[in-house]
């Protein structure tokens, strides 16, 4: 078909889709409407909303065993890839599910393909394979699990086309270890003879580890792996190997041409390029997705373990990336802001430090879920200290954020009869807030193998057992959020204790909150909200006028103050 053609209907087609999903947006978010709305960037008021992708949604069964993968028969599937894949999140998209969340970000696992087989996972119990993308093979293919580049077209402009923005979860330490399969399939020859047959007990019996002929998987010039021929892994952060997985040799000045691996792969995208090094090559690959596809952002995984100069390098080359593509696709764009970056540094709290000024917007924020199971009153300190730190500079030093959550894939899931406290807790916090898949529906841990408990943070999303309850509160808190950065920005202010109370304010921007209210509340306002400005309760469609400094309004759970529109 011509190209321009096909173009042009793609164009006409994408342009009804903007005007039906927004008059779809406007139908179902009415009442939110009624409020107030301050106009803020993404990198304010960053609202994101992790799915494990293999876990999410299914949205074409006939990709769910791809490369020969398959159902563990004696794991109990734990480590198994279940069939999510990027159709599944384009078809929850289209339903909606993201936009009513008040989500403007969804961040998703590495969709670029992964090792094809299997490791043993935790203590010789399961069969772990990288349903979660953190075990490379080909930054530059899609992973067949996870679907096809068109596929990834759609989900990526089908989210734009609602505001909402894409980031990929990205490794720039390590590719994937040296599974039975993979070694199998690229014919590196340091396998023996029956290990088609191998079970978790008798894994690495079928592995040479003594063999030369690894240099045939991605070479010591990439990688430091403690195999024959290869370097060890050093004793600090950036040259450990991680888990025993091989280690990128990021810091290397050496040019090097493809790894060896790459080389005997008929369908790869990767070419050689001259005067190379590890970490050019890598930091091309990933920004090749941002010029493709219009990726707005990425989670950097394991921070701490590759030098800045790296994230630096990657950070400048998907922001020039993100612009190229943004000038080539003036209609599926959702605004000229800059790439952006969170990233995941073990144990960083909500303080500034160096990685803020390595290319990243934000950094992810371990302190807060522990925090946000406690009371109100250590809630507030909490709150406060946020809002402090966040709002303050030293010198030139630009205003750095986090990304704060109460569930993860690599901690735990808050406690999931306390979800409506938690989802207060993260929703109404200072910094930029991570909402865990199935935190808003109640989802059940799944099983918690000994020696690798955090696979039950990785359970199915419950699309079958939703708790209409739970998933109320967050779509109002959560559409609550994105109208009003003052909860990411604002100064923080203390209004009672019984029942608790805050303000957070901007110059533009102001909220009060009553989070776990019931009943007639008399509430001051005074200094936050003027006498006679009507105000509304988000979470009631109440309406009220302040007289006197005060209101008393009727609090059925929660109570979320506002400015109402004229």
């Amino acid at each position: 078909m011509d190209d321009l053609r096909l173009n042009g209907w793609r164009r006409e087609g994408l342009t009804m889709h903007r005007a039906l999903t927004t008059l779809a947006a406007l139908l179902l978010s009415a009442s939110a409407q009624a409020g107030s709305k301050v106009s803020a960037t993404f990198s304010e008021n960053p609202i994101v909303y992790f799915a494990v992708t293999d876990r999410y949604a299914n949205g074409n069964p006939g990709n769910d065993h791809s490369y020969g993968r398959a159902a563990d028969p004696a794991g109990g599937d734990v480590g198994s890839f279940h069939g999510g894949d990027i159709a599944g999140i384009t078809q929850q998209l289209k339903a909606g599910y993201f936009r009513d969340l008040g989500v403007n970000a969804l961040w998703i696992t590495a969709p670029y393909e992964q090792i094809h087989g299997w490791v043993v996972g935790g203590k010789q119990q399961f069969r772990h394979y990288a349903y979660h993308g953190y075990w490379a093979l080909d930054y530059t293919t899609m992973d067949a699990n996870m679907g096809t580049r068109e596929e990834l077209r759609e989900m990526i402009d089908t989210a734009h086309a609602q505001g909402i923005r894409v980031l990929f979860d990205v490794v720039l330490n390590h590719p994937g270890y040296a599974d039975l399969r993979t070694l199998a399939e690229y014919k590196v020859p340091v396998l023996w003879p029956g290990h088609e047959k191998a079970v978790l007990r008798d894994y690495h019996s079928f592995i040479d580890y003594n063999n030369f002929e690894f240099k045939q998987w991605w070479g010591p010039d990439w990688v430091r792996a403690g195999l024959p021929g290869y370097p060890d892994g050093g004793k600090d952060d950036f040259t450990m190997q991680l888990a025993y997985l091989p280690d990128f040799r990021t810091e290397s000045s050496k040019a090097v041409g493809l790894p060896p691996i790459l080389q005997r792969k008929a369908d790869t995208r990767a070419v050689a390029l001259p005067d190379t090094t590890v970490r050019a090559y890598l930091v091309h690959w990933l920004a090749d997705w941002v010029r493709e596809f219009g990726v707005d952002g990425f989670r950097a995984d394991t921070v701490k373990h590759v030098e800045a100069a790296s994230w630096l390098a990657l950070r400048a080359a998907a922001t020039d990336a993100l612009a190229d593509w943004k000038t080539r696709h003036p209609q599926q764009k959702i605004d000229d802001a800059p790439f952006w970056m969170t990233g995941e540094a073990w144990g960083h709290g909500p303080e500034r430090s160096s990685w803020h000024d390595a290319g990243f917007d934000s950094m992810i924020n371990f302190d807060f879920q522990h925090r946000a199971a406690g009371d109100w009153k250590s809630i507030d300190g909490v709150y406060r200290q946020y809002a402090g730190l966040l709002g303050k500079r030293i010198g030139n030093e630009p205003r750095h954020d986090i990304l704060s959550y109460i569930s993860s894939h690599d901690t735990s899931l808050f406690p999931r009869d306390r979800l409506k406290h938690g989802l207060s807790a993260l929703l109404l916090a200072p910094g930029g807030v991570q909402l865990f898949y199935g935190d808003e529906s109640a989802r059940q841990p799944g099983a918690a193998p000994i020696g690798d408990e955090q696979q039950a943070t990785r359970s199915d999303m419950n699309w079958n057992s939703l708790d209409s309850a739970t998933l109320a509160h967050a779509r109002k808190l959560g559409q609550f959020r994105l109208r009003h950065p003052a909860l990411a920005r604002g100064e923080h202010r203390f209004i009672h204790e019984q029942p608790y109370a805050f303000a957070r304010v901007t110059k533009e921007d102001a909220i009060i909150a009553v989070p776990e209210a019931l009943g007639t509340i008399e509430l001051k306002v005074h200094g936050v909200f003027a006498d006679g400005t009507p105000l509304r309760d988000a979470y009631t469609n109440q309406t009220y006028i302040v007289k006197d400094g005060a209101i008393a309004v009727n609090a059925a759970g929660t109570v979320l103050l506002e400015k109402a529109a004229p």
